[in-house]
């Protein structure tokens, strides 16, 4: 395990691609909940009517418990660029045919992919930390002591970090099925914006909310909006929430689908 995870170490610790998109994954997820947490004290700070009673409708969603849920879904509208890292992970595999060099060097098909998946696993745990860490530094900076279960959503890091991991899992598929880095970013970018989200809103519509087992759109749903948004909509949260659990299982359906599938196509395909 340690020889893989250290040969994969050496293919990208001087590849300045690598490095660009993992700095810039550790400064977008700190970098969008702190423009998300300006706007809400820009507009409730000041002592105008308007702003108090803006304050009194949303209460603080910076705030323990609420933090947990707000951050996983400023968090989750980030996840496409750690999902480019991924691609990029795969794709130079056949670019600069290191796969077919790690075969010849006497690895397995399956000890390939074993170190591929501990890359992306990897990477989910990175931005699972950086989502935690973000959520307790407003927490603790927002939060008065006179509040209690603090911790009562910490549910939503696993929900995060499940959410991540299968977006990741599904970039790696689509890495691996079209192999080059361009267009498989860019069939990643026009499904999960374009195409899923027209496919969801039409299925929810017209196909009795079904839009939620579509691949992303499944994993999408653990994060629902925070609590202040879903006040516009009572009905449709308290359905969102009350659907999480059964998302949770159709995402860990999805995350075994791709990885199957993953294995299947790399071991009869050519090198």
């Amino acid at each position: 395990m340690f020889h893989l995870l250290r040969t994969e170490w050496l293919k990208l610790k001087n590849y300045p691609g690598f490095w660009w998109l993992m700095g810039l994954t550790v400064l977008s997820y700190p970098g969008i909940n702190g423009m998300f947490y300006y706007i809400y004290k820009d507009q409730t700070s000041n002592a105008k009517t308007s702003a108090q009673l803006l304050k009194m409708l949303i209460g603080n969603p910076f705030q323990f418990p609420e933090v947990f849920r707000t951050t996983a879904f400023a968090s989750s509208l980030f996840t496409i660029i750690p999902a480019i890292l991924v691609i990029m992970l795969v794709t130079n595999e056949y670019t600069y045919k290191t796969n077919r060099q790690n075969v010849i060097d006497g690895w397995s098909r399956n000890q390939f992919l074993l170190a591929k998946f501990m890359n992306v696993v990897i990477i989910s745990i990175i931005v699972i930390a950086l989502y935690f860490i973000v959520a307790l530094s407003f927490g603790f900076i927002t939060t008065g002591p006179d509040v209690k279960n603090k911790f009562q959503l910490i549910n939503y890091t696993g929900l995060f970090g499940l959410q991540v991991f299968a977006q990741l899992s599904f970039a790696f598929l689509i890495g691996l099925v079209i192999r080059r880095a361009f267009i498989a970013l860019g069939a990643l970018i026009f499904y999960k914006i374009i195409a899923e989200n027209i496919a969801s809103a039409f299925m929810d519509r017209k196909l009795w909310e079904t839009g939620r087992f579509l691949p992303t759109e499944s994993s999408d749903r653990l994060t629902p909006v925070p609590q202040f948004l879903g006040k516009l909509n009572p009905k449709e949260y308290d359905l969102a929430l009350s659907l999480i659990n059964q998302q949770v299982l159709i995402t860990i359906g999805y995350i075994l689908v791709f990885w199957v599938l993953v294995f299947i196509i790399y071991k009869k395909r050519d090198l």
